[in-house]
This record gives C-alpha cells, sequence and structure tokens, in this order.
C-alpha cells in the first residue's frame, strides 16, 4: 500500500485519525502496519502487529489534600518479524507513515543479525475472541473532578486522620494481527483506588479495583482504612513462631500471584523448576482456582500477546492441580496447546496468570473468621515479599498496614509488623485451609494490567521469623 493509500485508510503523517481513535478496537491500522511489513521484510516473513491507544488518569493525595493531577494518552505500535526463525521486535508511540516505515525497518535489520531461535513457535492461527472486553464509557471519560470527588469522600470517612493514596483511571483501545490471518480487536477501562490512613503509631489501608470507576467508594475505603489504623494503635512485640492466620484479600492476592508465576507457569513445569504435577491433590480440597480474563471482572484484552483469545482456565479444582498456563512457545515445547497467557518478555518468563479467581468459601468476613479462631493472627497486608525457592514457592516478606493476635475469638491488641517466611504451596495444602471467607476483594496488578479476585482465608499454619527489622 502506498503511503497516500494509508492516510486515506486512518494514519496520517500527524497520526491516527479521528475515527481511528473512536473506532472499538484498533484492528483495520493494525492491518495497514502488517502491509507496510510485508513490503519491507517480504512475503515470507512472520510478523505481529500490536497497536493501542488509550488514557490514563492519576490523582495522587497525601496529607488529605490533592496535590498531583496527571493524564497521558498515549498511542503504541509495537512489531515482530521474524525470517526463518530470526526475530526481533521494535515499538514506537508514534503512529505516523514515516515513524511505521522506519519500526518495520528496525525490527527487520534486527532480525537479519540475531541467530535462529530453535524453539519460535510461529504466528497463532486465526480464532476468534470470545469477548470484545470490558469497557465502561465514564470510566473511560472520568475527569480529573470525578477522581477528586472520590478522594474528598476517602478524606471525608477518615474523620480527621490523615490519609495519602491516589486514585486511577485507564482506558485502552488495541487492535492485533498477524500474518498468519490472525485479526483481533479489544477495548478495556479500569479504576483503582488505594490509601492509607494513619496514626501516631500505624497505619490502616482501603483499596479495590473495578473496570467501573462508579462500583469504587471512596467512603468505604477511606473508613475501612481509618478503622483499621486506629485499631492498630499503639503495637506491642509478638514473639516469631508458627501461628493460625486470617490473611485478607490483599494478602491472598498476592499468594495467587506467586502460585502462578513460579507454579503454575509453563515454562517453570518445563524446566523443573515447578511445583505443578498434573493430577496430584496438591492443594486443599476446598480450593478452587481459575485463570479467567473473560469475565465481568476482568480488565483485560480478550487475547494474549500472541493474539491467541482469552479463555478462562480452571488451574485447581477441589484441590487437585488441573492445568498449567502455556503461550505457543512452551505449549509447542510441551505438545499441549497455547491456553492464551502469552506475556511481553515471555521467552524469558513463560506464560503467567494473571486474572486469578480463588472461589469463595461460606466463612463470612474476615472477622468472622478470626471470631472462630482460637490464638493467631489477623494480617491485612503483604509487602516486600520476594521468592527464595520457586520449586516450593518459599517467600519471605512483611506484614503491612494492620496485624492483630486473636485469642478465642478476640482481638486482644496488635503487634507490630513481622518477617515471615513461608512455603505458599505448603500454606494452601491439603488440610490446611480451615475456612474460606464468602466476602472477596478485588485487587489490581499494575505489572500484568490484570485483576485478581480473592476472598479472605483461615489457613492453619504460617511462620513468622521475626520481625520487621530481620
Amino acid at each position: 500500500m502506498s503511503e497516500r493509500g494509508m492516510t486515506e485508510q486512518g494514519m496520517t503523517s500527524r497520526g491516527l485519525t479521528e475515527q481511528g481513535m473512536t473506532e472499538p478496537g484498533m484492528t483495520p491500522l493494525a492491518e495497514q502496519v502488517l502491509e507496510v511489513v510485508g513490503r519491507v521484510a517480504g512475503s515470507g516473513a512472520d510478523a505481529e502487529v500490536h497497536v493501542s491507544t488509550g488514557t490514563t488518569g492519576l490523582t495522587r493525595f497525601a496529607a488529605s489534600f490533592i496535590h498531583q493531577n496527571v493524564a497521558e494518552s498515549y498511542a503504541r505500535v509495537r512489531v515482530r518479524v521474524a525470517l526463518d526463525g530470526q526475530w526481533a521486535t521494535a515499538s514506537t508511540n508514534r503512529t505516523d507513515a514515516d515513524a511505521v516505515q522506519r519500526l518495520v525497518e528496525s525490527a527487520t535489520a534486527a532480525a537479519r543479525l540475531r541467530p535462529v531461535d530453535p524453539g519460535y513457535p510461529g504466528p497463532a492461527p486465526p480464532a476468534a475472541t470470545l469477548t470484545a472486553g470490558n469497557w465502561d464509557p465514564a470510566t473511560a471519560m472520568a475527569t480529573p473532578e470525578d477522581r477528586a470527588a472520590v478522594v474528598r469522600d476517602f478524606v471525608a470517612a477518615a474523620g480527621g486522620l490523615p490519609v495519602a493514596g491516589y486514585v486511577e483511571t485507564l482506558s485502552e483501545q488495541a487492535g492485533f494481527c498477524n500474518s498468519a490471518g490472525q485479526q483481533a480487536g479489544g477495548q478495556r477501562t479500569t479504576a483503582t483506588v488505594d490509601g492509607i490512613a494513619r496514626t501516631a503509631t500505624s497505619d490502616g489501608v482501603g483499596r479495590s479495583s473495578s473496570v467501573r470507576l462508579g462500583a469504587l467508594s471512596g467512603a468505604e475505603l477511606g473508613g475501612l482504612a481509618a478503622a483499621k489504623a486506629r485499631s492498630a494503635e499503639q503495637p506491642t512485640d509478638l514473639a516469631p513462631g508458627d501461628y493460625e492466620v486470617v490473611l485478607e484479600p490483599s494478602c491472598v492476592a498476592n499468594v495467587l500471584e506467586f502460585l502462578a508465576l513460579h507454579g503454575f507457569n509453563g515454562r517453570a513445569v518445563l524446566e523443573g523448576r515447578s511445583f505443578a504435577e498434573l493430577g496430584g491433590q496438591q492443594f486443599d480440597q476446598s480450593v478452587r482456582l481459575a485463570d479467567d480474563p473473560t469475565d465481568e471482572l476482568s480488565a483485560a484484552l480478550p487475547y494474549d500477546v500472541e493474539g491467541t483469545p482469552h479463555r478462562r482456565l480452571d488451574l485447581v479444582v477441589d484441590g487437585v492441580t488441573r492445568a498449567v498456563t502455556h503461550d505457543r512457545r512452551t505449549a509447542l515445547a510441551a505438545g499441549a496447546q497455547s491456553t492464551g497467557h502469552a506475556v511481553p518478555g515471555g521467552e524469558r518468563i513463560g506464560a503467567t496468570a494473571a486474572d486469578l479467581r480463588l472461589a469463595a468459601g461460606d466463612g463470612g468476613s474476615s472477622d468472622e473468621l478470626a471470631g472462630r479462631m482460637r490464638r493467631g493472627l489477623l494480617v491485612s497486608d503483604f509487602w516486600y515479599t520476594r521468592v527464595l525457592d520457586p520449586r516450593t514457592t518459599v517467600v519471605t516478606g512483611l506484614t503491612r498496614n494492620g496485624v492483630w493476635l486473636v485469642e478465642d475469638g478476640t482481638v486482644v491488641r496488635p503487634v507490630h509488623n513481622l518477617r515471615f517466611t513461608q512455603s505458599y504451596l505448603e500454606a494452601l495444602g491439603p488440610g490446611a485451609v480451615l475456612e474460606i471467607g464468602s466476602q472477596t476483594g478485588v485487587l489490581g496488578d499494575r505489572w500484568f494490567d490484570s485483576l485478581t479476585v480473592a476472598p479472605s482465608l483461615w489457613l492453619a499454619r504460617w511462620r513468622f521469623t521475626g520481625g520487621a527489622a530481620g
């Protein structure tokens, strides 16, 4: 296609036309870029093209005042060119014809310089996506005033305690196509409220994410943060040791994400550094874990980075490991099919489940779970978590934003933050999950642009190895 033809169909010397910016998905523009690849690299080249446009808005607050509001509108084009197993990627934030030409030439030249990749799986075949992505027009058009209103409610609900945090909104339209004939498009929105309230000796947190800003209540989250901060005042020391725990949804999301990255990851399985044993009763029979980028809570696009459509994947059913995640590379090596979990850089980190869904139980709220605990700890949050042994998912980290000692079902005192060293697999193993809460939290993951849904868990044992200092 000539440069003039590209201009007439949506690409100009300045960028996307108004029509291109408002289409539900950017597949037409991706097709135009693919034609450029064909001209530059030749008809025998494999190619993938991703195009996305979006807007992010971020309102930060500290000392109970908004101190920053930023917004960005972006356009991104990413191509991968493969020549007989030699491949390279390149990307740009410009969509004009000259920029796209240079982008394709750069990727093609780099591919010719690289060695043949024996694990290169080729492009994804044509397949229909199951959804168009979850899109909320009000979130896509959210203004600084809309986010400020959520901050105002958060501050007011804290009842005079100083608060800090952020409110963020994102909207994105995207398109994909490749030389094998796969075409896909989609759109998504997401919003997050994350804030703490503080006393002189404690912090409390309120956080949640959704595909709709209107579903998030600044008043509810601010009130929760303040209540936690007040109840955690004047913490005391607690000896290290093994304790029963009630982990709130933020902690549980952290557990699930480590299990997904290091255990259910097809690359980790192939390399022998994963715990996953298909068909094995590796978890308590109450555990039902899935990855579902297609449900009404998902903030994912309808396809992965290779263009394979997303679908629900049941990872654990009644405690039995049923599946692991694959991209096209690991699927080829394993003699399997891609599960639609390719991520950028997947040739290094493997295919990763990010839209995790742990099925709720009938245990009630985290407070109700703690009310049945003989002696243990109620934990709000984890941070600085790092894996020590991927094979057994032994992780070390710290508690944060409130820890309370519970005796005979009653909170007796807050305690200082503790360091833990714990196998996440063992913590959810057979007989280790005493109850699962019935209320879930929706937690955003900025790394994978995903939302994890998790209830609270009452676990039989968690190993605390020291105070926050060591």
